[in-house]
């Protein structure tokens, strides 16, 4: 069975980096949601290493999104990979979330987009 590891930073301003490593799917999917659920803060999420993400993945991505909106917390996608960017192009999610090509962007640039 695959497995999703998931690293997560503080960052000095008080937000949290989570790196995942592994696909994202329904079968993974409890550990990430937990994460996602111990705090509320500025959250990036690099994917990286994620080489598939399925539409359970993706809801979960969503939720932790729409959980930052509520809070006013920044909230940005960092090194997309091609597959999964296809993913987001296809449901259109994409044009919604803040998509960046490394953790280091969404510091500076996410100001903008919260």
């Amino acid at each position: 069975m695959p497995s999703l590891e998931i690293q997560v930073a503080a960052q000095p301003s008080g937000g949290r980096i989570l790196s995942l490593r592994g696909p994202v799917t329904l079968e993974t999917l409890f550990e990430l949601q937990n994460v996602l659920r111990e705090g509320h803060s500025d959250l990036i999420i690099d994917l990286a290493n994620v080489p598939y993400m399925d539409s359970a993945g993706l809801g979960a991505i969503l939720t932790a999104y729409a959980s930052c909106q509520r809070h006013q917390h920044k909230f940005a996608l960092a090194n997309v990979s091609q597959r999964v960017l296809v993913l987001l192009q296809v449901t259109k999610v994409d044009t919604l979330l803040p998509i960046f090509d490394s953790t280091a962007d969404p510091e500076g640039a996410s100001a903008a987009k919260a």
